[in-house]
């Protein structure tokens, strides 16, 4: 098995027969006070699911009503991570072993074109819409291209360190800041010029990265904590406790509240989006690894060491889990009205 893709030793049988046995409706919820809190059945939107199966080298589409399958799209080799366009109208996924770019239509899954990419392991647009950068976990790269709306265009490529990961932007849209798994560090890269402008210390393996409020979040995976790094002073200030294996960070777009995913001690935690203080924790086995939020606010997790994914109601802390394919990494929930 791939390494980036092994359950913790400490998992191992116990995680994935206990997971093999699981009722439809699993996983427990407790405030930050530890009260448990109470179950209702998540509700779904119309749109459609796009889950990348890492080792069963395909994008499978879900309706997220049903949750049924609608199609499963072939790639090449292994995808990780994908990105909807800012307009809104393809959803580019990357195929890191294969050197793959899939644009596919967001709404079938129909594979649009594909494009010629070194490593894409991660990707974002920023905020402005104009440009893409590029993370190459095994190249230690990071490639920007400029983007118009249709064509890709490409910019610059910077020698980043080692295991350049994840991928967060500053609002103005001139900095991108990556974290570096090899290197326990986060960079801010100028991308008018393409160059390193500062890094910071932030913890063992750091993975998923995130601009809020003024400040950046990391996931510490090689902790149990998420870095709060000031971008002025140029250091970290803060630690958050969050779980053994922290790892990505999301933002859901309709409560504010910061999710943090914690890989090892299968937990989802909830943060107050002002103090950054622990509001709620969902424990869900597995370990949840990416998140995407529907138009009703429901959260849906990969969970990567299973081959599931997980619908979480945040409101009740009901959670129902649905077989997919092996090593289960990216989410992208797409609504109907968008697309």
């Amino acid at each position: 098995m791939h390494p980036f893709h092994s359950p913790p030793p400490r998992l191992g049988r116990r995680l994935l027969l206990g997971a093999a046995l699981a009722a439809p409706l699993i996983g427990t919820t407790r405030a930050a006070s530890g009260q448990a809190m109470p179950e209702a059945a998540a509700r779904s939107p119309a749109g459609s699911l796009f889950v990348l199966n890492s080792l069963d080298a395909n994008v499978q589409v879900i309706d997220p009503g049903s949750v049924g399958e609608q199609r499963r799209v072939p790639v090449l080799r292994e995808p990780h991570h994908l990105v909807l366009t800012p307009a809104r109208d393809l959803i580019l996924v990357g195929d890191s072993a294969a050197n793959e770019m899939f644009l596919l239509d967001p709404r079938s899954g129909e594979v649009r074109r594909r494009e010629p990419i070194s490593n894409p392991y991660n990707l974002g647009f920023t905020p402005d819409g104009k440009r893409l950068v590029v993370t190459s976990l095994r190249r230690n790269q990071v490639d920007i291209y400029g983007w118009d709306g249709a064509v890709l265009a490409f910019e610059g490529r910077l020698r980043a360190g080692s295991k350049p990961s994840h991928v967060t932007f500053s609002p103005d849209s001139r900095f991108a800041f990556v974290t570096l798994q090899g290197e326990a560090a986060a960079i801010a890269i100028d991308l008018d010029t393409r160059t390193e402008a500062w890094r910071a210390e932030v913890g063992r393996e750091p993975a998923g990265i995130l601009w809020h409020r003024g400040r950046i979040l990391v996931g510490i995976m090689g902790g149990d904590f998420v870095s709060v790094v000031d971008p002025v002073a140029r250091r970290t200030e803060r630690q958050i406790t969050v779980g053994r294996g922290a790892h990505a960070v999301f933002e859901d777009p309709r409560s504010g509240l910061v999710y943090v995913t914690s890989r090892v001690d299968s937990r989802i935690t909830a943060l107050d989006p002002q103090t950054l203080d622990v509001k709620h924790v969902h424990e869900i086995g597995g370990g949840p690894d990416c998140l995407t939020f529907d138009a009703d606010g429901t959260i849906w997790a990969t969970l990567r060491w299973t081959g599931r994914i997980a619908n979480l109601d945040p409101r009740s802390g009901a959670v129902r889990l649905t077989r997919v394919g092996r090593s289960t990494h990216g989410i992208l929930f797409t609504p109907a009205a968008n697309v």
